[in-house]
Formats: structure tokens, sequence, C-alpha cells
């Protein structure tokens, strides 16, 4: 390893969902650090641009791209505008997903929902991670030769966004937590393939955390009754989980894969 143990200059990172929430403070915390940030969005372009304002405030170069990232084509599309405006990214963090806010039994639960949440969940973070793999493996034949043998201590890197539902499950969200359960087995399944290339697959899991998303369940007094039930008695900020997720971006995590990084205040503790 080489240079700042702690700096991702001249690194380039794609961030998926890195418009609001734990995503934004992802591309916040990774421009920081000295990373080049493309923000990823789907529908709310004026929040994926302020974000970047800020990332280039930090002295780095920022773009945003919309887009639907549950087809091949979309995917494509985002990993080719960051390569286009930042440079051939080296850092993927998949952020962007749906959390249906209605309980539902599965009884109840209906094709189109179930339909969606796997699009948006599973779908997309199968096709973003095909694509930065390609991104990533792709350059001069000295350079994947060297990578082909395990010698690039400073390969790609690669951050899903998972959950404790994917672990434990969630009732009356069975959907989501299936989503989240795949995005598990995927992580250590990628990993594994794509390790002699130099490049690391990793997820944390968050808890509750204190997003846009979770506005439904905190009203009327539950995000006091949510927080009193977490080990360390307060939500997490999606500052709180960024920070692991980007130090799973560092050169110093190169032995780091296949592994899910908990992050959920004591909650749920994994063996």
């Amino acid at each position: 390893m080489t240079g700042a143990p702690f700096s991702l200059s001249r690194r380039n990172a794609l961030v998926t969902g890195g418009g609001r929430g734990i995503g934004a403070a992802v591309s916040r915390l990774l421009a920081q650090c000295g990373a080049n940030v493309c923000v990823g969005f789907q529908s709310r372009q004026a929040d994926a641009e302020a974000v970047a304002a800020e990332c280039r405030a930090f002295g780095v170069s920022a773009s945003v791209h919309g887009g639907d990232i549950s087809s091949a084509e979309g995917a494509g599309a985002l990993v080719a505008h960051a390569a286009s405006t930042i440079g051939p990214i080296d850092i993927c963090i998949h952020s962007a997903g749906i959390w249906p806010v209605d309980e539902t039994a599965v009884a109840d639960l209906d094709d189109a929902r179930w339909a969606k949440t796997m699009r948006q969940n599973v779908d997309a973070m199968f096709f973003i991670t095909r694509a930065a793999i390609a991104a990533m493996t792709s350059g001069p034949p000295a350079a994947m030769s060297e990578r082909a043998l395990g010698r690039k201590s400073d390969g790609g890197r690669i951050v899903l966004v998972a959950s404790t539902a994917g672990q434990r499950g969630e009732a009356m969200h069975a959907d989501y937590a299936a989503s989240k359960g795949a995005m598990i087995a995927f992580v250590k399944s990628v990993a594994v393939e794509v390790a002699g290339l130099g490049i690391t697959v990793n997820a944390v899991a968050p808890g509750w955390v204190d997003t846009e998303m979770c506005e439904l369940p905190f009203r009327d007094g539950g995000k006091e009754r949510i927080a009193k039930g977490i080990p360390v008695g307060r939500i997490a900020t999606p500052a709180d989980i960024a920070f692991p997720i980007v130090s799973l971006c560092f050169a110093g995590a190169r032995h780091v894969t296949g592994e899910i990084v908990n992050v959920n205040g004591g909650s749920v503790l994994c063996g």
C-alpha cells in the first residue's frame, strides 16, 4: 500500500441513489476524502445537483446522471456517463433502492408490488454491479495482467447497501427482506469471483436510519419508540452509515471482501 491511508485522491466513485439519504452522505464523504464523484439519481435531479455542488466544494470533480438502473441499458448508461465525466470508475457504491412502507402480509402481497421491489432492489443491484465490474476490468493488457495475478493492491471497490431485514427477515415486509437477503448472498458470491482481479465486494447492512424513507414509521412518536429499542439509544444518521461504507474503499481495506458490515446500534448481532 502506498500514499495516505485515508485518502481517496485520484479515485473516481459512482454512487447510485446519491442525491439523498445515505447515498448523499456517502457522496459528500467520498469527496471529502478526495474522490471524484458521479451522483446517480432516478427522479430528483435538483437534489443530486445540490449534492454534486457540495462535493465540488472539496476541490474534486462531480457530475450527476439520472435514469432507471433496473435495466442493463440504464445501468450501463450511468457507468458510461461516470467514465466520460469523472474518469473510469474505481469505486461503485450502490445505495439506490426502495422500501415499500405499507405493512402487507404475504397472503395479501400483490404481484405488482413484489415485481417492483425485486426490479428496483435485485435487478438494479445485478445490473449496476455487472456494469461496474466490466468497467473496472477494462483497460490495457498490461493492467489486466497485473489484476488477473491479484497484484493490484488498490483495485476496485464495490459496496452495496443491504439491511438488517436481509439477515433476520421483516414480517409484513417479506418482499423487501427477500430482496436484501438476495443482496447478501450476491455479495458473498461475487466477492469470490472477482477477488483475483483486485476488486473487493462488500455490503453494509444498516438498521433504522433517519432518512426520508422512514418518515411514515417515525410519525406519532414512532421515532422515539424505535430509538428506545436500539441498545445505543438512538437512530443512525446517514453519516453514521456513510463512514463504514467509505472505510471499505480505502487501500487499507484490500483484504476485506465478501463481508456484511452491520451498522445498527447493536439491534441485530450476527455471528
